[in-house]
């Protein structure tokens, strides 16, 4: 059983074909992202999760690489290099390179983004008793395409690197927990990763794989870019909101259906709303609403309502950037009503939020299951004695 990993094994030797323009002078990893190094905040994540040296297998470029980073102190690691050609294989830049490794370490390409929590993966790993564990987005979404099987018993039973199978349920990430063993499997010659050694640990049930809703953020293509940008601006402040408790007064379900009429904010709220949107906040509603599965309103209904009730709060000098509802019964197992987290997702995935990095405000516990399931960096809880304005002092003070 593996205890810790504190070394990260990063590829990096590829000429980023598909990058460019943006890499004809420099490698992914140093691709300016909101006017620092992609590889700035790899760094940050990968710190974050107690690893203490990294290990760059580089080609293309290097100097680019080798130059700004120096030997990590900095930064406050340990950075070690091999160097390759742009022809090496990722295969082979891993076993060429072995002498530099540990026993265990962790395994990414270097152009997805993703907030890694290592002691669950390490966890899962264990768990499993096999040679490696690769990341795997549910993509739950459909915002890719699937190129991963993984069984219920948590082990990948199928790996399409074409991405052209149907039975298919996740994608691959390209971040392993990987073992030193494995490179005695490797072949001789030039080889890549994904088209010999993974497909190999499938056949022997020697992969996991560990499966999540999270989204991740990729310099894979060009197309991709302004999206990843937007994700990873640290200057951007997001807080989401309950709306039924926070804004407005609840009503008991026979009220419903006059709802569109009878909105009634909280003392407070659009004060607070205006706040915020002074600040610079993105401001988002995640809103429970089963009265719509109940029958005692229409989403029509509920369209009027969110109408009226930003109609107010842009004439008060509040936004909201969008509204999520879900509109299923408690009965219904869906993935978006609260405590679940499936309203989070689709916010972030449609507005490119960093879920680590947002606030949310609700007024019960299951706020609280929803913040911690979605990954908010906190959740503040509402009630008659600290109000939404309250809370929003406390933010902007």
């Amino acid at each position: 059983m593996v205890e810790k990993i504190k070394q990260a094994i990063i590829l990096a030797g590829g000429p980023g074909m598909r990058m460019r323009p943006l890499t004809y002078d420099r490698p992914k990893l140093m691709v300016l992202v909101n006017g620092k190094p992609f590889l700035d905040y790899l760094i940050e994540m990968l710190k974050s999760q107690g690893i203490t040296e990294i290990v760059i297998l580089l080609g293309y470029l290097h100097k680019k690489i080798t130059e700004y980073l120096g030997d990590g102190s900095r930064f406050g690691l340990k950075v070690r290099y091999w160097v390759g050609t742009t022809d090496n294989g990722t295969g082979t830049r891993i076993r060429e390179a072995k002498d530099l490794f540990d026993d265990t370490f962790l395994l990414l390409y270097c152009d997805n983004f993703f907030h890694l929590n290592l002691r669950k993966l390490l966890d899962f790993h264990n768990a499993h008793d096999v040679l490696a564990t690769s990341l795997v987005y549910t993509n739950k979404y459909g915002v890719t395409k699937n190129n991963i099987f993984v069984g219920d018993d948590g082990y990948v039973i199928k790996y399409d690197k074409k991405r052209q199978g149907n039975n298919l349920n996740g994608v691959d990430l390209g971040f392993f927990i990987f073992s030193k063993k494995i490179i005695d499997t490797m072949p001789t010659d030039n080889f890549y990763l994904d088209e010999t050694t993974i497909p190999l640990l499938v056949a022997e049930k020697k992969l996991a794989g560990f499966m999540t809703d999270s989204l991740y953020y990729s310099l894979g293509s060009i197309n991709r870019f302004e999206a990843t940008e937007r994700f990873l601006n640290r200057s951007r402040k997001i807080i989401f909101l309950d709306r039924d408790g926070v804004i407005n007064k609840k009503m008991p379900p026979r009220d419903y259906v006059k709802r569109w009429e009878e909105f009634e904010f909280l003392p407070g709220a659009i004060e607070a709303l205006r706040m915020l949107t002074e600040s610079g906040y993105e401001i988002y509603i995640i809103s429970n609403q089963a009265g719509v599965a109940r029958g005692l309103m229409t989403e029509g209904d509920l369209f009027q309502i969110h109408k009226n009730m930003e109609i107010k709060l842009t004439e008060k000098g509040a936004k909201i950037s969008a509204i999520y509802y879900c509109p299923h019964g408690w009965s219904e197992g869906c993935d978006c009503r609260k405590p679940k987290p499936g309203m989070f997702y689709r916010a972030a995935i449609d507005h490119q939020i960093d879920l680590p990095r947002t606030i949310f405000v609700g007024d019960d516990q299951r706020d609280v299951e929803a913040g911690n399931a979605a990954g908010c960096k906190k959740t503040f809880l509402v009630d008659s004695k600290n109000d939404l304005i309250s809370v929003v002092k406390t933010l902007i003070r």
